[in-house]
């Protein structure tokens, strides 16, 4: 069993290395193909300079938070779908008035849900 582990540990380890060679040498190329040659002010980077931008990157643009952070988690879609379905109408128009006035309303499938309700309800 532990030499089961051993190889699987050892694979992954290859794997990930790997992968950072890979988007090292990638952002290297990118870097000195595409920027050297459109602007020649810039200099060419070595590759810890590639490797360097790519966690930088990584830092600014994609965070360590895992797969979609916390909002693109099934968990957090789920309840926040059962805290709109628990509300009652006058608790939902209270809650788009607020959002409205911070972020404009747009609103997408719970509009569409609150007017089929509706619809249903008129009939």
């Amino acid at each position: 069993m532990k030499k089961f582990w051993f190889k699987k540990v050892l694979m992954i380890l290859v794997c990930v290395t790997a992968a950072v060679l890979l988007f090292g040498f990638i952002v290297m190329s990118l870097w000195n193909n595409v920027l050297v040659l459109a602007i020649p002010a810039i200099k060419t980077i070595s590759f810890a300079q590639a490797l360097g931008i790519l966690v930088l990157s990584k830092i600014l643009f994609g965070g360590f938070h895992g797969r979609g952070g916390w909002r693109g988690s099934r968990a957090w879609k789920e309840k926040m779908k059962q805290r709109w379905d628990n509300m009652t109408p006058d608790e939902r128009e209270k809650f788009k008035a607020e959002w409205k006035n911070r972020c404009g309303g747009r609103w997408g499938r719970f509009d569409k849900k609150d007017t089929e309700e509706e619809a249903i309800k008129a009939d």
